[in-house]
């Protein structure tokens, strides 16, 4: 693979403990999983996709790409098996949660990286750390970092340049984190 393709991380290891542990991967929207309405999403995008996981392992892998265990500490580590697997010179992450994530966050999300080492979105004022471009040379800094203890996206972001890349729509990272969220988007409340 070239050096300008990129792998996108699908992160599915949330506990999910504010839907009573649910995996969210496997929750379905008009009956599609959120793992698969991500992958549909991304596919047309990414050279390669990796899933993270670390349950459910049978479920992620009969969906056709390589499953990494991420360790359950976070998404950070689902980051960094991902960049273990990964074929590409950049890593795109992308938390299965969101199933709305913009279709073209790897092309502006690439455009924004240009002097940087990562780019984040952002839309509504808010940053949304857990989608991340980066490149993959920072895989050694992120397995120092979480070796130390280190487990918060924001702070491990902080120690490099980062790119902030504007979307408008607001909805556009809206994330499943409660039965109301999962239900607001299932009647069509957020599209």
């Amino acid at each position: 693979m070239g050096n300008d393709c990129i792998s996108a991380i699908i992160l599915a290891g949330g506990k999910g403990s504010r839907l009573g542990g649910i995996d969210k991967g496997m929750l379905e929207i008009n009956g599609k999983t959120l793992v698969e309405l991500a992958i549909a999403r991304i596919a047309p995008h990414a050279s390669e996709i990796l899933i993270s996981a670390n349950r459910n392992l049978d479920f992620y892998s009969r969906l056709g790409f390589k499953v990494v265990l991420d360790e359950g500490c976070g998404p950070l580590c689902g980051l960094r098996s991902g960049m273990l697997e990964a074929k590409c010179a950049y890593v795109l992450s992308l938390p299965c949660d969101t199933p709305f994530f913009p279709e073209d966050i790897a092309c502006r999300l690439m455009a924004g990286l240009k002097e940087a080492d990562i780019a984040i979105p952002e839309s509504g004022g808010r940053t949304h750390q857990a989608f991340m471009l980066c490149r993959k040379t920072l895989m050694a800094d992120l397995a120092e970092f979480i070796d130390g203890g280190g487990r918060k996206v924001r702070e491990w972001q902080s120690r490099f340049e980062s790119a902030i890349v504007h979307f408008p729509e607001d909805n556009d990272f809206f994330n499943i984190n409660t039965p109301e969220d999962l239900e607001a988007i299932s009647s069509g409340g957020m599209r």
